[in-house]
């Protein structure tokens, strides 16, 4: 739950392009391995180098560089790595599932899975329909300025329907989650919401361009319901106006990381105080209809000031502009369920907005998405029972194990942090709670069928409507629950990992147990390398500047001492000036905003490294994969991994271990005099330098 997970610590999904780990100073040769899966990821790993890059110049594009030349971006495609290869895998396997009608044992759950997926496939059904469904929905709502009359007096209602029944966030947020200050109870939350760019960035930083083409789509939207190319211009010109305002009185997330300034507890009445603009008790008790509210009912508030001033802009603001905002909100998430010329005009735009390559996705592949998306655990439960081994559930857990031993072992090196907080940070890495592969309820059909109870038509655009009426009352009946292990942030299928830190949980879907992550039949270097970093990042979120926050029951408080607080806030302060030195086009990185996960990167690869360092102590060295003798497992890499350069040079231009094995003079690129790392020690000569490999 909380403000924390709106964006859930799960970016992952640019891990680390590399891995370099262990066999360093081989003393006996202990061989090489050469049973096939061996041989297939090892030229796998050959073919992604580029040997005619130094690696201490650029490690990314010697580690990269053949992956990359190999391997060009797709049509539609701003953004393309091994991650994206192994969702396309998952899809391919999904889509056999939901088409296979006639597989027996199936429960209720599972084949509202696929009459959500055959609704979704039906496109002559959706193609006659057209823009009717959204034109009615439009009118149900009172009605909109651009194609015919609208009621002028109904803004209160339109923005509880908005919100209640299509699950749109105008103006601002609001849904139920943990307390983060009780983290055994849910609890109201009230957040800064409402733009239809990715960041206010792009509407105040960016070119006049990306707002001209924003016009130029709505306006495109607009036609197609049926305004005229005049009216629809000066409306949507509005629109964007209004949305910059808004853009202007967003606060930017880099300000918005300290979770102890801005958690606001108060009581639903009070919020009729902070933002008069909008009648606040029938609002919640429509969206969290049906559950009884009072005016004492807790809320928590994380957009304090703005919220404030977005209530001066409602009550400063034209209502018909107010009015087109809503139902431009409520058209722009209908898009994707209208006919292909809806989709076509999103398609124009992203090309023009994000520089995707011209395409035509299959329809299949957006249908089994959003199966996954509205019915992930019931789809959940049959790519499990497909493609999960339940061995590999075990050896994960066997490896997070591993991992956090390492994590733990170097706390006692961090030479900052006083006793009391590392015995406190301790005891939190412990009571870290592992979930792989997928929530046990998806194994029950009883438990499975209760959750999905609605899914019914034939007709795609209606399945979708009942989605979010579902939606909203799952969402409503979790307020007097207590929070649930699962309940998960993400589905099975998932190629991703996450940690939640009001549950101080690690998640590990079954989607990313597999290559190039994950194999049983690979060396053991190439699975910390590759899962083991995974979960070594996840780990470490428990411990960057937001997850230091929370402490082992998952509740916001201060345990940390003061001086140790100060002393972290030093030793981070380099990372932020560091990663804030690389930029993209003459851009800058914003080394404040990507700093919880650039400091993950860095513990993930230390601890992934350390964990297998002690693996070979314990059980002997192991074969190595047939590369050139130069190198050796300490230089395998995996997921190579293209638009993560700057995690990739950040993270291993901070290692010594890299450094030495691939013998990078001192201030070569990638081995800067001044490294940061979270721990300064003096090693002793009497001590083994191994013990220090990773320090946080």
């Amino acid at each position: 739950g909380t403000m924390i997970d709106s964006n859930l610590v799960c970016e992952v999904s640019d891990t680390v392009c590399l891995v370099v780990l262990s066999h360093s100073l081989l003393a006996a040769h202990p061989g090489m391995c050469l049973t096939e899966p061996c041989i297939t990821v090892a030229s796998a790993v050959m073919g992604a180098l580029d040997h005619s890059v130094d690696p201490c110049h650029d490690f990314y594009n010697f580690a990269c560089g053949g992956w990359v030349r190999n391997n060009p971006l797709p049509e539609g495609k701003s953004r393309w790595g091994p991650f994206s290869n192994l969702w396309e895998r998952n899809m391919a396997v999904m889509k056999h599932l939901l088409e296979n009608t006639t597989m027996k044992g199936l429960s209720k759950a599972e084949k509202k899975a696929q009459m959500y997926y055959k609704a979704c496939m039906n496109e002559t059904k959706i193609e006659e329909l057209g823009a009717q469904p959204l034109q009615e929905l439009i009118n149900q709502t009172g009605g909109w300025a651009l194609t015919g009359s609208w009621d002028k007096n109904n803004f209160q209602e339109v923005l509880r329907t908005v919100s209640a029944n299509y699950r749109c966030s105008p103006f601002f947020t609001v849904f139920v989650s943990t307390d983060s200050k009780s983290s055994n109870s849910n609890i109201i939350q009230v957040d800064q919401s409402g733009l239809g760019l990715p960041s206010r960035d792009y509407y105040l930083n960016k070119t006049a361009n990306a707002k001209v083409l924003t016009g130029d789509f709505l306006v495109e939207l607009g036609v197609l319901l049926g305004g005229s190319e005049e009216t629809s211009r000066s409306l949507m010109q509005e629109i964007v106006d209004f949305e910059t305002t808004l853009a202007n009185i967003t606060v930017p997330q880099e300000e918005r990381r300290d979770e102890e300034l801005i958690y606001h507890k108060i009581q639903a009445k009070d919020l009729a105080t902070l933002a008069p603009a909008v009648d606040w008790m029938p609002y919640l008790t429509d969206v969290f209809a049906p559950v009884p509210l009072n005016d004492s009912e807790p809320v928590v508030v994380y957009a304090k000031d703005y919220l404030q001033k977005v209530s001066d802009l409602i009550a400063s603001t034209n209502k018909s502009v107010l009015n087109n905002y809503m139902i431009m909100k409520v058209l722009r998430k209908m898009v994707s369920i209208l006919d292909q010329k809806f989709q076509d005009a999103e398609q124009r735009f992203f090309e023009v907005m994000y520089g995707t390559k011209k395409s035509c996705t299959p329809r299949w592949k957006l249908c089994v998405s959003d199966t996954d998306s509205a019915l992930g655990f019931a789809l959940g439960a049959m790519f499990v029972k497909a493609t999960f081994d339940e061995d590999s559930k075990a050896i994960a857990e066997d490896m997070v194990s591993e991992i956090k031993w390492a994590f733990e072992d170097s706390l006692k090196y961090v030479g900052w942090m006083d006793q009391e907080t590392k015995k406190a940070a301790k005891e939190k890495a412990d009571a870290i709670y592992n979930m792989v592969g997928y929530p046990k309820f998806i194994m029950d059909p009883k438990e499975l069928d209760k959750v999905f109870n609605d899914v019914g038509s034939d007709l795609y655009f209606q399945n979708v409507m009942q989605y979010y009426n579902f939606s909203a009352r799952v969402t409503a009946d979790q307020l007097r629950k207590t929070p649930n292990r699962d309940q998960w942030s993400m589905t099975p299928p998932t190629v991703n990992a996450y940690y939640n830190p009001t549950k101080n949980e690690m998640v590990l879907p079954a989607g990313i147990l597999q290559a190039p992550f994950y194999s049983r039949s690979w060396p053991k270097a190439l699975n910390f390398g590759g899962i083991g970093v995974v979960m070594g990042h996840e780990l470490t979120h428990a411990f960057d500047d937001q997850g230091r926050e929370y402490d082992k029951d998952g509740n916001l408080r201060s345990w940390w001492k003061n001086s140790s607080v100060e002393a972290f806030k030093k030793q981070t302060q380099c990372m932020v000036e560091q990663y804030s030195n690389y930029s993209i086009n003459k851009e800058p990185l914003n080394g404040k905003h990507t700093l919880g996960e650039n400091i993950a990167d860095n513990g993930g690869l230390k601890a992934a490294y350390k964990a297998y360092m002690n693996w070979i102590a314990k059980n002997g060295e192991e074969a190595t994969l047939t590369f050139h003798p130069e190198i050796s497992h300490e230089g395998v890499i995996t997921d190579p991994h293209s638009p993560s350069r700057f995690r990739v040079i950040g993270t291993i231009s901070n290692s010594h271990e890299f450094s030495e094995h691939f013998g990078c003079k001192a201030d070569s690129p990638m081995n800067p005099k001044h490294k940061c790392e979270l721990c300064h020690i003096l090693l002793s000569p009497m001590i083994d330098p191994i013990q220090y490999a990773m320090c946080m």
